[in-house]
């Protein structure tokens, strides 16, 4: 009998925004929870599942992306928010005196509501675009962020102060204008350990999704000019987001890899494809520029043969949702997807040869019958589920009521009820009814 993904709802975190929520990032390290709605964000403590702390006063529309800045000191937490007024802003909490472990764990439900901003300080906007940021994502150094927009392009700005460091300098290091739609998501190679296996692609590579069905990745040249070196095309409708594959730990060699997915109710799987021609690959380095071919059509024609990728689609997740697919999220643990999106699903993928891996997760155990309603295995489906080398474990129907679920992530725990606390994983959802459901995922063979 193969793996099934047994998905079943926690409390969730407390209070309820009662409004519209649109995402929620977890913090790299530490146990918080970083959640964008109306004009400010909602920082819950994912040891207490409750408040932590709230980032008000700084925008004037509605927040609709949060990024955690990585490489940070120990006293310190910094943040970036992208709003609709068109601005990014940059937030640090300055924790020297108290601990900072300590008040991670230890806020919550006993914050005063005239309090629970206190200790955010909104130190600097970053202007330049000229509608709605609508992703926000720093490199893994925590030296570059990109914002993208309506505005149809990505911006690249520099940490010139330094990361963790005192002063509050960016920079602007590029403006990337060659979408032909609203660019909704940026994100960042990570640096994870076998990378080395193709030592040719840096961590320092940008990919963006767009409203005009591609995707975009972007790489800095030998003159320092950040140029485009691939179009993914295969999605018919809006791409909603991405992210790169996070581990290499299966030891598989498929690094890089990156995840899209659509309005058009799809998740794809994309892989880059390795240069054939070493020898042609080298003349084009000492000869100059070229043309590119025709297939990767939207690239410059000034761009050098030298810096072009090719990616290939090479496998369409099992076609489960029946509407556009807002987010999906690739676990580092595990190597298991998960989606969520308009029709109000939730769906945990596994590729062929993980479904039985020994994942952090809960204990398989039998289902709860409060949740049975809710559940639905990919054993109901059978083998038409299937499609190339990834298949569903399981599903959940409505998963916030009749509301769209607007982001899903994986996520440590932290809480009294985790059997391995900062180890295994759980999802969480974000939704149109401004609640965040933290999910217990078990799989059960």
């Amino acid at each position: 009998m193969e793996a099934a993904a047994h998905i079943t709802p926690l409390a969730a975190l407390k209070p309820d925004l009662y409004q519209r929520a649109w995402a929620s990032v977890p913090h790299p390290t530490l146990p918080l929870l970083a959640t964008t709605h109306a004009n400010q964000v909602t920082v819950f403590s994912l040891t207490t599942l409750s408040k932590h702390s709230v980032l008000a006063g700084g925008h004037t529309r509605s927040v609709r992306a949060v990024t955690w800045q990585p490489a940070q000191p120990a006293t310190r937490l910094r943040l970036v928010t992208g709003s609709f007024d068109a601005s990014a802003g940059l937030w640090t909490w300055d924790a020297e005196s108290a601990g900072l472990e300590r008040e991670v764990t230890t806020a919550g439900a006993g914050v005063e509501e005239d309090d629970d901003d206190k200790d955010w300080e909104f130190n600097l906007v970053l202007e330049g675009h000229e509608h709605e940021v609508k992703g926000v994502a720093f490199n893994p150094s925590g030296q570059y962020l990109a914002t993208c927009s309506r505005d149809k392009s990505v911006w690249i700005w520099e940490d010139v102060g330094g990361a963790g460091g005192e002063d509050d300098e960016w920079e602007t290091v590029a403006v990337l204008s060659e979408h032909d739609g609203d660019v909704k998501a940026v994100a960042w190679c990570p640096d994870v350990a076998g990378r080395s296996s193709k030592a040719r692609y840096s961590a320092d590579v940008l990919a963006s999704a767009s409203y005009d069905n591609t995707v975009r990745i972007w790489r800095e040249d030998v003159d320092g000019e950040w140029i485009c070196v691939a179009v993914l095309e295969g999605h018919d409708g809006t791409v909603w987001g991405l992210q790169w594959e996070p581990s290499t730990t299966k030891g598989d060699n498929k690094f890089p890899r990156l995840m899209t997915w659509s309005a058009d109710a799809t998740v794809r799987i994309w892989t880059l494809r390795e240069e054939e021609d070493e020898e042609d690959q080298g003349e084009d380095v000492s000869g100059g520029s070229r043309l590119f071919r025709s297939g990767l059509g939207g690239i410059p024609n000034t761009m050098r043969r030298s810096m072009r990728e090719e990616w290939e689609c090479t496998a369409v997740l099992p076609r489960v949702h029946t509407r556009a697919v807002y987010s999906a999220t690739w676990s580092a643990d595990t190597g298991l997807v998960a989606s969520a999106g308009s029709d109000g699903l939730i769906v945990v993928y596994a590729e062929d040869g993980d479904g039985d891996a020994d994942v952090k997760m809960a204990s398989p155990s039998p289902q709860p019958e409060t949740a049975a309603a809710a559940i639905e295995s990919s054993a109901e489906n059978g083998a038409e589920e299937r499609r190339g080398a990834w298949r569903v474990l399981g599903k959940v129907d409505n998963a916030h009521g009749p509301y769209e679920v607007n982001h899903i992530t994986w996520c440590k725990r932290f809480d009294a009820g985790a059997e391995r606390k900062g180890e295994e994983e759980m999802l969480v959802t974000t939704g149109d009814d401004g609640v965040i459901r933290p999910w217990q995922v078990r799989i059960s063979s």
